[in-house]
């Protein structure tokens, strides 16, 4: 028995225009609304407003009843409910990143999806339009239904204007604009959250299963087909056919592409801890040692590896080719996976530039977008390193791809797959030749599942 419902709802009058969504948190039982929220977002699309919606809703549950909570959430969007249950791709990138944050949150609740029609979600579309009026006039919606001054914000996961049951409610004073996306005309269909086949004995070592599910090895492999992202009518929404359900975080009907991401062995700079850039030094002994017991690693099961690609820089071009060798492969070298240009402080240790260039250093402490001098900032570099992902998850979709390269591009791309701010990369710590994994998959999530292992150094 499903102990609580959410029911979510979003939209805009104009799409893009004024825009808002509500949703509701219900005892599964006897209907009772719990909490709700709703909130004016501006000018936004439907579908961005259906996601921001979700989104809200399921911090509400888990505010309300933390990890683990079972519930089943519905939504009158054909378009979230299919994308949360992991049967439609996401193809419009504005959509992207609402739609990994809401199945960050999914993933830490048990979630069914099911789609209902509007009539149903009433109490949601009530809220959603309270908070379109509200943005209509250019001022955020407050309790109780009317536009006033923003309220302060509070701390948890963002919902401190949630208004719990017994609250007085308005009625909504008009009807969404009919560019909203359409659902279709009858009846609903619910998404079972399914679960991975457990683990057969896969003689994997231990070492290697800090980077890969033992589930991975037995799941079938299951394509996910296109669909369209903002469809005006039902008939353009048709979801393709499954074989088996989807979960909320990660789709059962699609196969990940998966890169391994491997730091460079050693170098002269590297033992110095110097600043190394677009220098190209060559790996020391013990660097070459390093990229050999990567590549040792690398050539057994469970990996698999079907692309290596690299750095143009020596250090993890070398690094690269001694596991192609191991693995019988080629090297692609991207010009993207390079390290960030530090300019003039190329070759310096981190003392050596405080004391020379001490408020240019702080600057850059403290900003991702300064820039060393003569040298590119972070900011720089994460447009480069995402431009650089996209390309490899377009061109090996469904592989299992190594990059080679430097400590900040693999921060960045785990940076970038964590949804975290630049400032993250200051709490990052990579260890020379050391593997993390990220897994792609064709419906939007990316999931880390290692970061920093160096097991196979020891």
């Amino acid at each position: 028995m499903t102990s609580f419902v959410i029911e979510a709802d979003g939209g805009s009058r104009g799409n893009p225009g004024p825009a808002g969504y509500g949703a509701v948190v219900k005892d599964a039982v006897d209907g009772q609304v719990l909490v709700e929220i709703a909130e004016a977002i501006g000018t936004q699309t439907n579908n961005v407003a259906e996601y921001r919606g979700l989104i809200a809703g399921l911090r509400l549950l888990l505010d309300l009843a933390g990890d683990g909570a079972v519930v089943e959430a519905r939504m009158d969007s054909k378009l979230v409910i299919e994308q949360m249950a992991g049967r439609w791709k996401i193809k419009n990138e504005g959509l992207r990143p609402l739609a990994l944050e809401a199945a960050a949150l999914a993933r830490r609740l048990k979630v069914t999806w099911q789609w209902i029609p509007r009539e149903k979600n009433k109490d949601a579309d009530r809220l959603a339009n309270e908070a379109m009026d509200a943005a209509a006039k250019g001022r955020p919606w407050r309790l109780g239904g009317s536009s006033a001054e923003p309220r302060s914000s509070g701390g948890g996961s963002g919902t401190s204007g949630a208004r719990l049951s017994g609250s007085s409610i308005a009625e909504p004073s008009g009807a969404r604009d009919a560019g909203r996306s359409g659902s279709p005309s009858a009846g609903g269909s619910s998404h079972q959250a399914a679960t991975p086949g457990s683990a057969t004995d896969l003689g994997v070592p231990a070492e290697d299963l800090l980077l890969f599910d033992p589930a991975d090895y037995s799941r079938d492999s299951r394509d996910s087909r296109d669909s369209p992202d903002s469809p005006d009518s039902p008939e353009e929404k048709t979801p393709a056919a499954a074989t088996s359900p989807g979960t909320g975080w990660r789709g059962a009907t699609t196969v990940a592409t998966s890169l391994l991401l491997l730091r460079h062995g050693e170098t002269p700079l590297s033992v110095e801890r110097r600043f190394s850039g677009l220098g190209d030094p060559e790996l020391t002994p013990n660097g070459i040692a390093q990229a050999e017991a990567a590549a040792a690693r690398l050539s057994r099961k469970p990996y698999n590896l079907q692309v290596i690609v690299s750095s143009p820089l020596r250090r993890a071009r070398v690094t690269a080719e001694i596991v192609a060798a191991r693995a019988g492969l080629e090297v692609v070298v991207e010009e993207g996976l390079r390290e960030t240009d530090f300019g003039d402080w190329e070759g310096y240790t981190f003392t050596e530039i405080q004391r020379r260039w001490p408020d240019e250093l702080a600057a850059w402490l403290a900003d991702p977008s300064a820039a060393p001098p003569g040298g590119e900032s972070f900011g720089v570099v994460a447009q480069r390193v995402e431009a650089t992902r996209d390309l490899l998850l377009e061109r090996y979709e469904g592989k299992t791809v190594l990059v080679v390269s430097h400590v900040t591009p693999i921060k960045m791309l785990l940076r970038l797959a964590l949804l975290a701010p630049l400032a993250a990369l200051y709490r990052m710590h990579l260890d020379l030749a050391a593997l993390s994994l990220v897994e792609y998959y064709a419906d939007g999530p990316a999931v880390v599942k290692a970061f920093n292992d160096t097991s196979h150094l020891h």
